[in-house]
């Protein structure tokens, strides 16, 4: 009859064990959830290191070259040369349309 104690007393730890495992804190939930996590801040990281990547480059070609200085000056400041003119092509507005098809209102 007192066989069954210490089987008894291993299934409990057995049990308390997987209970701790698969949901107890820094259990296998919340490692699977740090992963995620991890993979995200990885994905980030590698966004932003292209952003740096692309920003170094244009730096160096702002140090290197007159061209790119010039080509910067005349994109975003609107900058011309001496004796050049300057045109800037309009397109045409489009025709303003009423808000609605004009079924179900009231006018």
């Amino acid at each position: 009859m007192r066989r069954w104690w210490p089987f008894a007393l291993l299934l409990l730890a057995l049990l308390g064990l997987q209970l701790k495992f698969w949901w107890g804190d820094g259990g296998l939930r919340e490692a699977r959830a740090l992963e995620t996590r991890v993979e995200e801040q990885r994905r980030e990281n590698a966004r932003l290191q292209q952003r740096n990547d692309a920003l170094s480059a244009e730096v160096e070609d702002l140090k290197s070259g007159e061209a790119a200085v010039e080509d910067r000056a005349r994109s975003e400041l609107g900058m011309v040369k001496p004796g050049e003119v300057f045109y800037r092509v309009v397109e045409p507005a489009a025709p303003a349309t009423d808000a609605g098809d004009g079924q179900g209102q009231d006018r």
